[in-house]
Formats: C-alpha cells, structure tokens, sequence
C-alpha cells in the first residue's frame, strides 16, 4: 500500500487546459526548506473525488460547507465546518457533499518541521498520537480564527519577504496549537506508574510495525510474548499490566490492531488474500482466515467483495 506523493497530489490536481481551477506547487521550492503549500478548498472544485489512501505529508484542512470525511475504520464524519487532520499514518477520503464548499488546506512535509528548526517533534503531539482520529465539528466563532490563520499563511507563501519560511512556520505552529485547543482537555495523571510506562511503550511497539509497505518481510512480533520478551517482562505481567491500564489482554489489544490492518489491506491492495496473510505473520492462509472471520464476523473474500461496493 504505497501513500501517494506531493508529486501525485500536483499532478491530479492542476489546472487543466479547458479550466483555470487547480493547485500549483508553491513557489520557491527546492531551497532545502522542506515543503509548505496553503490553499482555498475553492480551487479544489470540479476536482475527480478523492481516492481513500495513505499520504507522503501532512495536511490540515477547513470545510465552510457539508462533507464527509472517512478514517481507517472509523464511522465516517459528516458535517457542515469541520476540521482534520491528516497524516502519513492513517489512510483517508474527503467527499464534499455540496458544490459550493468554501475553506482552506494547507500541507507539508517532516523537513519543513524538523525538531532542529521548531525543537518540538510532531509525534509528541497529542493529536499525531497512534489511534488518534483528528476529525472536529468547529463552531462558527473557532471557524473564524481558522480562516484568518490560513489566509496569513496564503498572503505570506506569495510575498518576497526573505524570512518567510521562519514565519510560516510560526504561524503553521500556531494552526497545530489552535487545533489542539479544539480537543477535549484529558484529565491530567498525578503520577505516571510503571504500568503506565509499560503500557506506553507496548503501544509504541505495537504501532511501529504498521502500516504494511509490502508482503515481505512479514511482522516480527505476533504474540504476546513476543512483546514481552522485547520490553524485557514476563508476559504474566504485560497482560497485567494491560489488562489494568486499557481494560483488555495483550493478545486482544494485538488481534484488534491485526483486524484493522487487515481490513485496510483488503480494500487498499491488490495483494492476494495469502500475501496479506504472510505479511501479518500468519502461518497459513487457513489461519488468517479463521482468525478474520472469528474478529469481523465475515471471511476476508467477502469483506473484499463487499468494500468494493462501498458496504
């Protein structure tokens, strides 16, 4: 499952010959800046919909009208202002569900955030964290500030001055500050156990391994002691450890995330339902199946033969 590239992003976007409406790169490219582009959602019009796949970048996007937008396997979103967030981890699909559909986007690349420009790396963030779903109704007030932060990033891409990267990052940083404010605050931990810790590092590990680029090699770490072993603590104790800290065993918590990705290679490749089983770690196709069918409640042809359809 190969993420598409700016280059991709460019190339089915530009204006056409019959029409003015596209995205261009931006200007000043290849200074070993990174790459920034901000954009109306105006331009977008007209544009062929949008595929459900992983990106190269990183994304940020306002809607001022009804769209949905669809995430992994999470219910898709449906609203009329609606903010998200995209990243190279987490394929989706954004369908806007009226023509005259107004906002702005703007997307970049790691380099142009690098922790050596910003000291801060984007993966500490709360909401580029595994499992989150950075999708937000904004109410009429926030959807104001937002656009004005997106118009200073378009007016300042355009302009001669000879700082402009710097502040473009300054107000890119305050864009992924603003949306963090948008979430719900957690209740702040007055300590951080050593299960806590544990718990971290097993759903760091857990993630690490996903998304699947290619059949081979298949998975490293299967089963619950192969987690174990690798965090240096018997198994007994990982589960837990788990079992206290997010309600359920460590074999359970690794057959979730094995369904998820299993699911998204089955709608997302072509790979043949035994390649998908070799690259998570099955060792036949009879086991993947069984497993499949036991966690989805449907055989994996049939999950493939429906999400063609869209059902």
């Amino acid at each position: 499952m190969k993420p598409n590239s700016l280059a991709a992003f460019y190339d089915a976007l530009a204006p056409g010959p019959e029409s003015a409406v596209g995205v261009l790169p931006p200007p000043d490219m290849g200074q070993g800046v990174g790459h920034f582009n901000v954009f109306s959602l105006a331009e977008l019009r007209g544009a062929p919909p949008m595929t459900f796949s992983r990106r190269e970048y990183y994304k940020i996007t306002l809607c001022r009208g009804r769209s949905q937008v669809e995430c992994v396997d999470q219910a898709p979103h449906v609203g009329a202002n609606t903010l998200f967030l995209v990243t190279p981890r987490v394929p989706y699909r954004w369908l806007p569900l009226t023509e005259d559909f107004t906002g702005y986007s703007c997307l970049f690349d790691d380099a142009f955030l690098l922790p050596a420009r910003t000291g801060v790396t984007l993966a500490e963030l709360p909401i580029f964290q595994p499992g989150a779903y950075p999708v937000w109704e904004v109410a009429e007030a926030d959807c104001a500030a937002l656009e004005a932060l997106f118009q200073k990033m378009a007016h300042e891409l355009v302009s001669g001055y000879a700082y402009k990267h710097d502040l473009l990052r300054t107000y890119l940083w305050e864009l992924i500050h603003l949306v963090q404010k948008l979430q719900p605050v957690p209740t702040p931990l007055a300590t951080h156990s050593a299960a806590e810790r544990v718990a971290t590092q097993f759903t760091e590990l857990l993630e690490r391994q996903f998304p699947r680029q290619s059949p081979q090699p298949p998975l490293l770490l299967r089963t619950a002691t192969d987690y174990a072993q690798q965090l240096a603590v018997h198994v007994n104790h990982l589960n837990r450890v788990l079992k206290e800290t997010t309600g359920q065993t460590t074999t359970a918590l690794i057959s979730s995330r094995l369904t998820q990705e299993a699911k998204l290679l089955l709608k997302q490749t072509a790979w043949s339902i035994s390649e998908i089983a070799d690259s998570l770690g099955f060792a036949d196709v009879a086991h993947f199946c069984t497993f499949f069918k036991r966690h989805a409640s449907q055989t994996p042809g049939d999950f493939r033969r429906l999400a063609v359809f869209g059902i």
